[in-house]
């Protein structure tokens, strides 16, 4: 009887929660989340990885045009990484 109690309690613990810190989100993980919501803002035509001018991996979200009232509403990080917004243009297939 006490094996299933030590396995109920291990079910009803949710992860990371057991003294330790969830690791954060991999710059990967952070851009797929959060590019859904970054896609429905007006003019954002493209969100993906870059790097920046020290070469750290960002999170490049491109403009159609120059936007202050989107670059107003993006964030300047989200799990712990930078966003950097860049106008690129219109995307067009080929």
């Amino acid at each position: 009887m006490k094996w299933l109690a030590a396995a109920l309690a291990l079910w009803l613990v949710p992860p990371g929660s057991c003294g330790r810190e969830q690791m954060p989100p991999t710059i990967q993980e952070a851009t797929a989340q959060h590019a859904p919501r970054f896609m429905e803002l007006p003019g954002v035509v493209s969100v993906g990885i870059g790097l920046d001018d020290d070469g750290t991996p960002v999170i490049v979200v491109g403009l159609d045009r120059e936007r202050p009232e989107t670059r107003a509403v993006l964030p300047q990080a989200v799990d712990g990484h930078r966003v950097k917004v860049q106008v690129v243009g219109q995307m067009r297939a080929r």
